[in-house]
């Protein structure tokens, strides 16, 4: 492992924020957390931070950070219509996708552009274009940071939801993710359900395929999203709000092109993005601190912003959305 002390925490989240930290390990091979555990790292304050495309640190970090510097992509598992990857959890979430498309491996090409990395994914339970990655997931394997054990949990035990899984409750800060086996199909299983993808397929007058959808993903996000080497932000900031069915009949009655679409029990989801450009938000800055002028989802840092200034912008489009809509906007985004 690699041990920095008093390291800046700039290179490792993409909002690009002068937060410090008072130490970052790095580990560089699973059997090493188990080390930490005996040296007592997880008994005081830390973070295990994976890409930092998914947090703001609002302040100093006065712990240690753990990140896994591990990486790897193994075969482990095949029948005549799947393969199963145990990739290692500080695999680039980018290089797992190249591996995918490289071996004409179906599943996860819908969530091609997605910063950071492997390990993250199954905590946060990414998606994008109407897939999510607990549809490819098999099994998470780690360790229980309190009892120092080893688990490999299924797909069903990590109770994966929107945005949603057991390790953003009950193990929370509990357990450090090593390893993610996914099960991709070897035929096409397109899911060409968010309009967008669709309308860019037939603008191009393509047909489905592994690479079209992943080119014309590519191409729909970067109109939509900065170039995070340049602008920084940690992707969609607010989950999309669920509301019930009486709610959203309510509102819909003020704002009749409301998009909106089914989830579970009975209730509905609504476009965060939406709610915040009608709140008068998208393009809207304060300072070096805004909402990106082509996607109202997203804060973004324009050079200079302070932690307290993505923070103000975040707590004024939350309350904007709340007075006009009475709808509360929860932030996607870890907080530190």
């Amino acid at each position: 492992m690699i041990i920095q002390e008093d390291c800046s925490l700039k290179p490792y989240n993409t909002f690009h924020l002068a937060a410090r930290c008072r130490r970052m390990v790095m580990v560089e091979h699973p059997d090493e957390v188990l080390e930490l555990a005996d040296k007592g790292v997880f008994q005081s304050q830390f973070y295990i931070l994976g890409g930092g495309s998914n947090v703001l640190f609002t302040q100093d970090f006065s712990g240690t950070i753990v990140h896994p510097a591990f990486v790897g992509i193994e075969r482990v598992g095949e029948d005549k219509d799947s393969v199963q990857l145990r990739v290692a959890a500080g695999e680039e979430w980018a290089d797992l996708l190249d591996y995918c498309l490289k071996n004409e491996l179906y599943g996860l090409e819908n969530l091609i552009g997605i910063p950071g990395l492997v390990g993250s994914a199954p905590v946060q339970n990414i998606g994008a274009y109407g897939v999510e990655v607990k549809d490819c997931i098999e099994r998470v394997e780690g360790v229980l940071l309190d009892s120092r054990e080893h688990f490999n949990f299924s797909n069903d035990h990590c109770r994966f939801g929107y945005r949603d899984s057991v390790f953003k409750h009950e193990l929370k800060g509990k357990a450090f993710i090593t390893f993610v086996t996914f099960r991709l199909a070897k035929e096409s299983r397109y899911v060409l359900t968010y309009k967008a993808l669709a309308n860019e397929l037939e603008r191009r007058g393509w047909q489905p395929s592994l690479h079209n959808i992943a080119s014309c993903i590519t191409d729909v996000r970067n109109s939509k999203l900065p170039d995070i080497t340049r602008i920084g932000c940690a992707g969609s900031f607010f989950k999309n709000p669920v509301v019930t069915r009486e709610e959203y009949e309510e509102l819909l009655g003020r704002v009749p092109d409301l998009v909106s679409y089914p989830a579970p029990d009975g209730r509905v989801k609504l476009a965060a993005g939406q709610l915040i450009e009608k709140a008068g938000w998208k393009g809207r800055r304060l300072g070096d601190a805004g909402v990106y002028d082509k996607q109202a989802l997203v804060l973004v840092n324009y050079g200079d912003a302070t932690p307290a200034e993505i923070v103000n912008v975040c707590r004024q489009v939350i309350w904007d959305v709340e007075d006009k809509f009475g709808v509360t906007l929860s932030p996607e985004v870890n907080i530190l």
